[in-house]
């Protein structure tokens, strides 16, 4: 057995053709910060009985943690789960206009805080405003970073040590532990709560008047359903009890839809466009859940409400870069082109038929020469239409251990994530980008080595 004798030093190392090799490629500091690395573990596994490795062993050892810390932890995945707005996942892929206007504006300079036609500073604030404003008709808008700052910007500029009135059965939680009470509080708002947890009633609102609230405020609960014995007022007839005392009503929509899922065989999801039509005076909702854009939250609505919220020092803290709002904006455009359906992937995705998706996973099938086709269900996830499930087709595999093939497939070189039913490993097609047919199939005839 060797002795630590036998091994190099830092300097011999390095001045080896090998390590030339990876200082060409990861630069000189890089390189000894991993040789001393590497050498430090066998030095401390040899104290514990470990054999001192051959010079090629060692060479392996020091070219993978110098690929290891260099590779970005922000990769590419393939989501064969059908969970269509993956939370996990990123959520919403974008559309290929709307990389083209990241791309655009990442690698050149651009107008974000210029007027190009005054020549002087400009706004951030004005883009993606003005097609929000088409779209919805509301008076102005606001992007933010996400939601959740949204609604905490909101109550921060409008409501901060005044009370603000929302039934016990929106007192939600969503992924991560994030509660609206706690984001309210975090705010400087006043929670009045009226109601029950299962049922809330007009008058409750009305009485909740006589702590002289700052605002209405509805949150959408779009991660769970209430059944059974359930009941809560329209939301034309809460609006109409907040304006007559003259009091502005926020709705956390959270999702940001702006189709009606019904046409596609889902439930109905609530939508900007209602909101605004029931005289809601502010709406927010998120940009990468059923909007299908970059993550960011949006504040439309009434203009003097959403000027004073844009002039709160918070807004600053929230505010959203460039590159989303390049996305945004053009995420947007394709709603105003009418084209959302053909053109942003989740709603590609919603829409596509059954027949389509049979057909992909036959072609699967007979590229990789084993599997089964069978039926299945995919969801839009993504704390949107809970319960609610797409008719899709599966590839079916039985690998002799279903833990250790999904664990191959999420380790590839194109990380590619399933999921196990009744002890086999199954595909979606649904939530599989065309493009990405080929790599996914090649990634699951490595998993199968």
């Amino acid at each position: 057995m060797s002795d630590l004798r036998s091994l190099p030093s830092v300097d011999q190392t390095l001045s080896s053709d090998t390590a030339q090799g990876w200082v060409d490629e990861f630069g000189r500091p890089l390189t000894v910060a991993a040789i001393r690395r590497v050498l430090n573990e066998i030095r401390s596994n040899y104290v514990n009985g470990d054999p001192v490795p051959d010079t090629e062993t060692i060479n392996t050892h020091i070219g993978r943690t110098l690929r290891e810390w260099t590779a970005p932890s922000l990769a590419k995945v393939i989501n064969a789960t059908g969970v269509i707005l993956h939370t996990n996942l990123g959520r919403a892929p974008l559309s290929s206009a709307a990389i083209q206007a990241v791309q655009e504006v990442a690698g050149d300079y651009s107008n974000l805080e210029y007027d190009l036609a005054r020549g002087r500073r400009g706004s951030r604030l004005v883009h993606a405003e003005k097609v929000l404003q088409q779209l919805t008709g509301a008076e102005a808008a606001l992007v933010v970073n996400n939601n959740a700052s949204a609604i905490m910007l909101a109550l921060s500029a409008l409501s901060r040590r005044r009370g603000v009135v929302i039934s016990r059965s929106q007192l939600v939680e969503i992924g991560g532990g994030f509660r609206v009470p706690e984001v309210m509080k975090q705010s400087g708002a006043r929670l009045i709560e009226v109601g029950t947890t299962n049922r809330v009633h007009l008058r409750d609102y009305e009485v909740a008047l006589e702590d002289k609230p700052a605002a209405f405020l509805r949150a959408h609960r779009s991660n769970f359903q209430i059944v059974g014995f359930t009941g809560e007022p329209d939301l034309v007839d809460i609006v109409t009890v907040a304006h007559l005392a003259g009091i502005p009503f926020i709705d956390d929509l959270g999702s940001g839809a702006l189709l009606d899922t019904a046409n596609f065989g889902l439930a109905h999801e609530p939508t900007v466009q209602e909101s605004l039509n029931a005289g809601v005076d502010l709406v927010c909702f998120s940009g990468d859940k059923l909007l299908g854009g970059p993550q960011a939250g949006i504040i439309l609505g009434r203009r003097n409400l959403v000027d004073k919220i844009k002039k709160h020092p918070l807004a600053r803290a929230v505010r959203a870069d460039k590159l989303c709002l390049a996305a945004l904006s053009a995420t947007l455009l394709h709603y105003l082109l009418d084209e959302a359906e053909q053109e942003i992937p989740i709603w590609r995705m919603i829409a596509i038929s059954t027949r389509e998706l049979e057909a992909r996973i036959q072609d699967w099938r007979n590229f990789l020469g084993h599997g089964q086709v069978i039926k299945g269900e995919s969801t839009v996830g993504g704390g949107s239409l809970p319960g609610e499930t797409l008719p899709t087709y599966l590839l079916a595999l039985s690998p002799r251990s279903p833990k250790r093939f999904l664990e191959r497939l999420r380790t590839g070189d194109t990380p590619a994530v399933g999921r196990v039913f009744e002890d086999q490993v199954v595909l979606d097609a649904r939530t599989v980008l065309p493009s990405q047919d080929y790599e996914l199939l090649r990634a699951i005839q490595q998993a199968f080595i």
